[in-house]
């Protein structure tokens, strides 16, 4: 792995790595540069934005949920000749769940051999962000911290202030000051971003974000610290011919996998949808707010997103639901996510209203001012389903401002149980009904490999079944 690569990270949430990731790619993209955007943790509206700002996918890097050998292969099998690695970091550059830091932004870095540049919120500080700076660097001294990006200073002054004293101290330059952009150009939901989709100026601020990175970043010396970027011995020498997703069903056996995808379902990682078009799934991008029917196919992804913000135009489109609960009936596999798994439901009830979901599962959603699951989940496949075998531990992360008001079904048809994370109800979570899974825990396909697989599979055992079903019926037809 030889190419120019840079990591930004930042001492927590909310200092402006994103916005400073954003700007750097968006510059680079402009200058002709080719970017190609990573973000590291479990994230999909940042990695909206980075993908935007590259005009290509983003992909995610996360050590808890995929190994070191799925990590570096990602990197290099998504990175072509001529590129330059951005790698968007999360929380602080060493926070994570344990104290070892195994799982931190350091520790990708080091992982990747990728330089940092971190990014600095010096609101109301001066000289005491340089002793911060030299703990940071103290803190792990075989941590890259190559560049410093100075955010939210209050002018030349306090600029030049902070400048001196960490270059002097620390010994690390400072390599550009960013003000504080305008929130209508990058408008903040819950604890993040608010998703690219919803946002009609997204290009607009994207292009803000550039002019900002041109006008205040020393560019070419960040482009030098990607170029010292270290070669790395990859772990694993992937070939063309290899894949993590095993029995690809190939030519006319491949079966039509719906996703839906709009402004109310939006959290897809682009790595589990190329694992679905890996092991043999043709995909079918759909939407309740423009389709008014459902086309043909065999199987059905319904990943995250806000659909509280859109309950109106859900409940609207009665025909799209109730196909969904239809097909659902007949046997046909359906795979939800947190938002999926609401729209899976019966219904969401939001300030005294109600509006009817597609009724598959008989699950009420309500939903709370404060997160109800946050974080990584470990469950543990307890009760046999289609879709993972019993015994098979899973890996992934939850959160949702969601919550279950009204439970009609019965315990057993949860076949998780939440060894780490808060589930449905009761510390169990993946509600099973016939082929259809729900479930808060968001899976990433190179950390749960199985996933895509079993989905085709079960897409063409049911299409093998709507077939003899359609023979049968011929057949009949005929004799009579």
């Amino acid at each position: 792995m030889s190419f120019p690569r840079i990591l930004i990270t930042a001492l927590r949430g909310g200092s402006g790595k994103t916005l400073l990731s954003i700007g750097l790619i968006a510059a680079w993209k402009a200058a002709g540069r080719s970017p190609a955007p990573f973000k590291k943790g479990p994230d999909y509206i940042d990695a909206g934005w980075l993908s935007l700002a590259a005009e290509r996918p983003c992909y995610n890097l996360d050590t808890f949920l995929i190994d070191a050998r799925g990590i570096r292969d990602s990197v290099l099998g998504r990175t072509q000749a001529g590129d330059i690695a951005v790698i968007e970091g999360n929380r602080g550059l060493y926070d994570c769940i344990s104290t070892d830091g195994d799982t931190s932004t350091a520790e990708l870095s080091k992982l990747l051999k990728t330089p940092m540049i971190l990014c600095l919120d010096c609101t109301k500080t001066t000289r005491t962000m340089a002793a911060v700076v030299m703990g940071c660097c103290r803190f792990d001294p075989a941590a890259d911290i190559s560049g410093v990006i100075l955010n939210r200073v209050a002018g030349p002054r306090h600029e030049k202030n902070l400048k001196k004293n960490i270059e002097y101290h620390c010994g690390i330059p400072v390599l550009g000051t960013l003000p504080k952009l305008d929130a209508r150009h990058f408008p903040e939901r819950h604890m993040g971003l608010v998703p690219r989709q919803e946002h009609a100026w997204a290009k607009e601020s994207v292009s803000a974000a550039a002019e900002t990175a041109r006008k205040y970043l020393d560019m070419d010396a960040l482009a030098a610290v990607a170029k010292k970027a270290a070669s790395v011995p990859l772990l694993h020498a992937p070939k063309e011919e290899d894949t993590v997703f095993p029995d690809p069903v190939r030519g006319e056996k491949r079966v039509r996998i719906g996703i839906i995808r709009d402004s109310a379902f939006q959290f897809y990682y682009p790595e589990n949808i190329e694992a679905l078009e890996k092991s043999g799934a043709q995909i079918i991008f759909i939407s309740p707010f423009s389709d008014a029917d459902i086309p043909d196919m065999d199987g059905l992804y319904i990943g995250g997103g806000f659909p509280e913000t859109h309950a109106g135009k859900l409940a609207d489109n009665q025909l799209f639901r109730n196909k969904i609960s239809k097909m659902a009936q007949d046997g046909m596999p359906v795979y939800g996510e947190c938002g999926g798994l609401m729209f899976l439901g019966k219904e969401l009830i939001l300030d005294g209203k109600t509006y009817p979901m597609s009724g598959v599962f008989p699950i009420s959603f309500g939903l709370s001012p404060k997160p109800r699951g946050h974080g990584y989940t470990i469950v543990e496949v307890s009760r046999d389903n289609p879709w993972f075998p019993k015994g098979t531990q899973i890996r992934g992360h939850e959160f949702h401002y969601s919550h279950v008001l009204e439970y009609q079904g019965k315990s057993e048809d949860m076949v998780f149980s939440m060894k780490r994370g808060k589930g449905i109800l009761e510390k169990k979570d993946g509600i099973c009904y016939k082929n259809v899974i729900g479930t808060y825990t968001h899976i990433h396909a190179l950390g749960t490999p199985e996933w895509a697989p079993a989905m085709v599979r079960n897409a063409l055992l049911y299409r093998e079944k709507i077939t003899g079903r359609k023979q049968e019926m011929s057949a009949g037809n005929k004799k009579s």
